[in-house]
């Protein structure tokens, strides 16, 4: 008789529904960091202390989780496991995704200013006054560390005279979705505006092109405004520019 399966209960469910609605909680924590400060209803370091809260709680929850399943597999209840097992995978997800973040971000240069030309860096005019913390290059410094994580970054040759260039850069920055503030086609200079996706961080972009005889040459610099490491966000941005301006042959 000891092998039937014991009466439901109404109490089986407790800890299984508990740990699933810590999981939902934790992913919820996680998701509205990013949101919360895209729209300004907490500061961008509020949202970052959530994300580590996030997965703090997202641990947690997986240890409950676990035993909640280990419980419910010993007591036969086949619906309390697959709550426990759905709570774990949401538990998980709030806890692993943030570790990711972590280990992803310490790969990166701890700089957030871009630039294809390290010596002579393309300028702010337009954008230099919504940049509370200024326009100038970070220097000798700053070009080691980009040299170190991005050698691929340099000058773009395009084989376009001036005129050509500019309108094809000005619109690979328009397709891309960046606000363009300023386009002096006189100076080859197009600056701009892209807003990340999630904490929405305005990141400033500037776009030099200058003739080399029936050819132009082109560089790009993108800033971050706020933050020391831009976790590779301005370099995959460049990147992705340059491969909109030079497609394959």
């Amino acid at each position: 008789m000891d092998n039937e399966p014991r009466p439901k209960r109404s109490t089986d469910l407790v800890l299984p529904l508990f740990a699933a609605a810590c999981g939902v909680g934790a992913v919820i924590l996680l998701l509205s960091s990013g949101l919360g400060a895209r729209l300004n209803i907490w500061h961008f370091r509020t949202g970052f202390t959530l994300i580590t809260a996030s997965a703090y709680i997202g641990l947690g929850c997986s240890l409950l989780a676990l035993v909640s399943g280990v419980l419910s597999l010993r007591q036969r209840r086949p619906l309390a496991v697959a709550v426990s097992l759905a709570a774990l995978l949401l538990a998980l997800s709030a806890f692993a995704v943030p570790v990711y973040w972590r280990i992803q971000a310490q790969s990166y240069p701890r700089i957030h200013d871009i630039s294809t030309d390290l010596h002579n860096p393309p300028r702010f005019i337009a954008i230099s006054s919504l940049r509370k913390s200024g326009v100038r290059y970070g220097g000798a410094m700053v070009a080691a560390q980009q040299q170190k994580g991005y050698p691929d970054l340099k000058t773009v040759v395009l084989p376009l005279p001036k005129e050509q260039a500019f309108q094809r850069a000005l619109g690979v920055a328009k397709k891309m979705g960046w606000e363009v503030v300023a386009a002096v086609p006189e100076e080859g200079r197009i600056e701009a505006v892209d807003t990340t996706r999630w904490f929405g961080f305005k990141d400033d972009i500037s776009i030099r092109i200058y003739p080399a005889g029936d050819r132009s040459l082109l560089d790009i610099r993108s800033v971050s405004r706020v933050g020391i490491s831009d976790v590779g966000t301005n370099a995959k941005r460049i990147r992705a520019f340059l491969v909109r301006l030079t497609p394959a042959p």
